[in-house]
């Protein structure tokens, strides 16, 4: 009876296992193969070549520059996105009128919470082209803002300088994300009983002491998570950077990042394509993505608040 039963399980899971192996470990396998080769990824000669494309990794400028703005994007997107997410939701749930000791949401809070998930519904590629016109210096709204504030924005418009591009596509990336984690953290709030809030208001607790004293620790597993996914997001950020400043060399590669770098040398059709670098470049990605997993769950890892 257990041979059948583990039989039923074996062949349920063969399907999906195969498929899984077939359009998922086996290209990744691939890549790690021709990172070291020379194959340019269009004609039929391949070259062993060993460990020389990541020897060349290692004096490449742009590939340093690229891993230089993925730095930026892994400590300013998550810290920002996080922390407008946790703000936004606490000010939704417990931050409306306090009838005696009981702390209520904001009158509205649901319509403020669809408002706020509304841009994560569109594509980052809408998302990118959107913004991609209202940063035009000519007739783009933000520009346009700035300068009706007294704010005169660069000459070439913030995507067009290289002190501002980065800043601005962080900005869309923030904007476009923290819809999904104020409903995360308003999901996490609805799972802590309001019994909590209301015994810290008896005792004389602010909404302040409150937010970091019980709302933070009891919403860190949440926030753990979405320090990973957008940890991920950060060194990725390929669309964003492609569709609104798909040349980053003629802004001193200020927006470049790791993934759109592997991109161009793959299938850009201004140079000679090298795809056996472009290999080398996505396997350093893959370890830099899953060594900054596993520290991101060492760092944030904490003891565990429960609720009796």
């Amino acid at each position: 009876m257990r041979h059948g039963k583990y039989r039923f399980i074996v062949s349920f899971l063969a399907v999906p296992l195969g498929l899984y192996i077939l359009f998922v470990v086996s290209p990744n396998v691939q890549a790690v193969i021709y990172s070291f080769t020379d194959w340019s990824g269009y004609s039929d000669q391949i070259n062993f070549i060993g460990f020389d494309n990541y020897a060349r990794l290692l004096s490449d400028d742009t590939f340093w520059i690229a891993l230089r703005n993925n730095a930026v994007l892994l400590v300013v997107l998550p810290l920002v996105t996080i922390a407008l997410g946790l703000l936004f939701a606490y000010l939704i749930n417990i931050g409306g009128t306090r009838r005696g000791a009981v702390a209520t949401g904001l009158r509205g809070s649901k319509f403020y919470s669809a408002v706020f998930f509304f841009p994560y519904l569109l594509s980052v590629a809408i998302i990118a082209i959107l913004w991609r016109q209202a940063y035009n210096p000519r007739g783009g709204i933000v520009p346009e803002t700035m300068s009706a504030l007294g704010i005169d924005p660069p000459a070439d418009g913030l995507l067009g300088s290289p002190q501002t591009a980065l800043w601005a596509v962080i900005g869309v990336a923030v904007w476009h994300a923290v819809g999904f984690y104020v409903v995360l953290f308003t999901a996490g709030l609805a799972a802590i009983p309001r019994d909590v809030f209301e015994a810290a208001a008896l005792d004389g607790a602010n909404r302040f002491t409150m937010f970091f004293r019980i709302t933070l620790p009891l919403l860190w597993d949440n926030v753990q998570v979405a320090f990973v996914y957008l940890g991920i997001i950060a060194l990725d950020f390929f669309a964003i950077v492609n569709i609104m400043t798909p040349h980053p060399e003629a802004i001193a590669n200020s927006t470049e990042v790791v993934a759109h770098y592997l991109y161009t040398r793959a299938f850009s059709g201004d140079i000679n394509p090298q795809y056996g670098y472009a290999s080398a470049i996505g396997v350093a990605l893959f370890f830099l993505t899953l060594t900054l997993a596993a520290l991101m769950f060492r760092v944030t890892r904490r003891e565990k608040v429960e609720l009796g």
